[in-house]
């Protein structure tokens, strides 16, 4: 017998803990341990006949970096198997994997649908941008499906939805909706950053594209920036892969290396984070100067039958209104020693953010207001600090209120 025939020889047989250490390896002549980092825009071919087979797409290889590099392969056919997809495309920042599924899916004279609870500059692109080159948007409030449903239109090509949403934990049913998207002849795209891939499976659910950025959980060492598009095969080397192509929103070999370490940890990392986030919850959640706690797997969450439903755990995020507004907020976060007053999430260290001022700035208040994005409303990304001490750091915080 020999190890192709071992069962676990099939990347599909491993664990998703076993596939983020292994999967995707192409080892070179020197059978390295770690992967190789491919640092090189060009590629020589042996032969010109062989160039002309490779770029008519009759033989498989690599012939610019912007579109094919093996480090980056290595990075997406690891994402891949982590998210059960067909095939997947890396890119240089989360907002280009978000930029590149949306505008590679519609043409102008289209209609997009999106939740109106959406990161700052997911909102702008939907509804600044797409404008820009004739594709209209209807934002609807995303926790009630039947609102998607009032929305579509006979040209609707994309509906786009983040769940749970950024800053505020609301969430989107992400199986009704993606049943309501296709029966109108839309694709539905999903921002899956905050629930991660361990704790929500939305290609499993319906959707057709789902993006990360992969700057958050992915590196979660606060070192490289990053993103990465999941789907099927036809999309991702059709519409997705053309995109890409000809616009250039190229990850670095570098950085893909950089989140292949990251992957390796990755569910050491999370399910400490969210082990930590759900006792936070429960402090924040009897604390009296909280006017109250969201965290999807918190009992007091609004959904939280879906979350228990959609999401195998509540993921590292916890958003809280402390009583007092915005001057309890800031006197809270400027007294934290231990927790970071930054915009990011996903990181080892822990974060905490004051969405109205910062990350949601932009929006105005009426939105804000719309979003549940209130004056007191922090938002916290858990790290891998040790929760006793994250927990007296925040009772501390809150004392000074």
């Amino acid at each position: 017998m020999s190890k192709q025939d071992n069962p676990l020889f099939d990347p599909k047989n491993r664990s998703a803990e076993t596939a983020l250490v292994h999967g995707g390896i192409e080892r070179s002549q020197f059978n390295e341990t770690s992967e190789a980092i491919y640092m090189t825009s060009g590629y020589t071919y042996p032969e010109s006949a062989y160039a002309e087979k490779l770029f008519k797409g009759e033989i498989v290889g690599h012939n610019y970096s912007r579109f094919s590099n093996p480090t980056v392969d290595t990075f997406q056919k690891r994402m891949a198997l982590l998210e059960g997809a067909e095939d997947a495309r890396a890119l240089a920042t989360g907002m280009a994997a978000v930029t590149t599924a949306v505008q590679s899916q519609v043409r102008a004279g289209d209609h997009i649908v999106a939740s109106r609870a959406l990161f700052g500059g997911c909102r702008f692109v939907v509804e600044d941008f797409m404008p820009r080159w004739g594709v209209t948007s209807t934002l609807v409030d995303g926790r009630d499906p039947e609102n998607f449903l009032k929305a579509m239109r006979p040209n609707t090509k994309v509906v786009f939805i983040e769940t749970p949403t950024n800053p505020t934990l609301e969430l989107v049913d992400i199986e009704a909706v993606a049943k309501i998207a296709h029966a109108g002849g839309a694709k539905l795209i999903v921002d899956n950053v905050f629930a991660t891939s361990l704790w929500q499976s939305p290609l499993k659910l319906g959707a057709d594209l789902v993006t990360y950025s992969a700057t958050k959980h992915i590196d979660g060492q606060g070192r490289a920036l990053g993103g990465v598009i999941l789907g099927s095969k036809e999309l991702i080397t059709g519409d997705v892969h053309t995109f890409i192509r000809q616009t250039g929103p190229s990850i670095s070999p570098f950085n893909a290396w950089i989140m292949l370490k990251g992957l390796e940890t990755l569910p050491l990392r999370v399910r400490h984070m969210t082990e930590s986030a759900a006792r936070i919850a429960d402090f924040l959640g009897d604390h009296s100067k909280v006017n109250r706690v969201i965290y999807p797997h918190h009992k007091s969450h609004p959904q939280y039958e879906l979350a228990k439903r959609q999401m195998q755990a509540g993921s590292t995020l916890v958003a809280f209104e402390v009583k007092g507004g915005q001057e309890a907020a800031f006197k809270l976060a400027d007294s934290l020693a231990v927790i970071l007053i930054s915009n990011n999430l996903g990181d080892a260290k822990s974060i905490i953010t004051h969405p109205r001022t910062t990350t949601h700035q932009r929006l105005t208040e009426e939105i804000r207001l719309e979003s549940g994005i209130t004056p007191g409303v922090l938002r916290i990304s858990v790290g891998l600090e040790n929760a006793d001490d994250l927990i007296k750091d925040l009772a501390y915080g809150l004392e000074q209120i």
